[in-house]
């Protein structure tokens, strides 16, 4: 092969390993900050004709956005090893805010779910746990045989119920709930046997009688609403009906950006928090909704990808659980917002506009290039 020709390749190879080494050095994972970006990209297009077009809006969510990827790239550098030996006092940190909620937080919207700090301004505990509850199930279940007997089962339960039952007493039961599913997804990932999970089932009836008997009347009147929503249709059954009207009302292909009427004549409710997906299906139609659903896939096939490659038990846990966590989060409010599972409150991912969840979500996301990137440099 002549001498110039190798040059050429050379020449064209350079700039692609100059960007995977600085990628690398800085720990962060490249096929998984490519699919944050495009989803995170895709957005802000939508939560811009979702907000009315405001652009105020727009660049408060790129600012959350831009605080996001400072914690992910801080993040990305800690060691899995550190993150390990920091659960038990994440965790604990994380009850003792969640106490401190009940007893001196503030109130908004008839629910006690914030902090006020003086320089730091008002917070919600509750996101912590959203990592902190599969980080500790993980840790505790790491130093364990698998799979898991009864006694670690019963433990990692206890775990994950304590932050449920005081998230749920804010009251936050959508979050709740999702917390507990974050808990439950490390156990099970930890080889949980089948008859277990039998157990759960069946236990689940009289639980979720006992849950009924405590639940609020807001959230009575939301299960009911999801089992007929053409009860109250002017009513409790209002989101639920735009939301369904809008996604139908785009068809195949949509009506275009900017040319969903729901949203733009103030029929469809939070049209670009909780309900946005309907948004996207008006306007995009059902072209735009299965684009969406491809990047999902793509960024949960990555996390999984390195959950299954990670070095030990503790952050092949940790990976899984945060993985299919985030895919519970966009399951969940797909299936609200289409009317299949009851009106939660559970924003889309890095779709609908959000301050704490945001960064929340894109620490999960460093803490797994954490560890990818610190398992690719132990290997060499």
């Amino acid at each position: 092969m002549p001498s110039n020709f190798s040059f050429s390749l050379d020449a064209l190879r350079s700039p692609v390993t100059r960007r995977v080494s600085l990628l690398q050095a800085i720990h962060i994972d490249g096929p998984l900050l490519g699919g944050l970006l495009v989803l995170i990209s895709v957005g802000l297009f939508v939560l811009y004709s979702a907000s009315g077009q405001s652009l105020d809006t727009l660049l408060r969510q790129m600012a959350r956005f831009g605080i996001g990827f400072v914690a992910l790239i801080l993040l990305a550098q800690i060691p899995p090893r550190t993150y390990k030996r920091w659960t038990p006092w994440l965790f604990a940190g994380g009850i003792i805010l969640l106490v401190a909620v009940l007893v001196v937080g503030t109130h908004a919207k008839g629910a006690q779910r914030w902090l006020s700090l003086p320089g730091i301004g008002r917070f919600q505990p509750s996101e912590i746990m959203k990592l902190a509850v599969p980080m500790m199930v993980s840790w505790y279940l790491s130093e364990r045989a698998l799979p898991p007997g009864w006694k670690p089962v019963l433990l990692a339960l206890v775990l994950m119920l304590v932050p449920t039952v005081l998230i749920a007493k804010q009251p936050d039961l959508g979050t709740a709930v999702l917390i507990a599913s974050a808990g439950f997804i490390a156990l099970f990932l930890s080889g949980l046997s089948w008859k277990y999970i039998a157990g759960f089932v069946v236990a689940a009836v009289p639980a979720a009688a006992a849950l009924w008997t405590v639940m609020h009347d807001y959230q009575r009147k939301r299960v009911l609403t999801f089992l007929d929503p053409e009860a109250d249709r002017w009513g409790s059954g209002w989101n639920i009906t735009q939301s369904k009207t809008a996604i139908g009302s785009g068809g195949i292909e949509g009506k275009g950006w900017l040319n969903g009427t729901q949203a733009h004549l103030d029929f469809l409710p939070e049209s670009h928090t909780d309900f946005i997906i309907a948004v996207l299906g008006e306007e995009f139609g059902l072209f735009g909704i299965c684009a969406l659903l491809l990047i999902y896939f793509a960024i949960i096939a990555r996390g999984m990808y390195i959950a299954m490659n990670a070095q030990d038990t503790y952050s092949r846990l940790v990976a899984g659980s945060l993985t299919l966590t985030f895919f519970v989060y966009v399951f969940v409010n797909m299936g609200m917002v289409s009317g299949i599972l009851p009106v939660v409150g559970v924003p889309l991912p890095m779709i609908s506009y959000g301050g704490t969840s945001v960064v929340t979500l894109m620490a999960g996301f460093g803490i797994l290039m954490s560890i990818q990137t610190h398992r690719k440099l132990l290997a060499t």
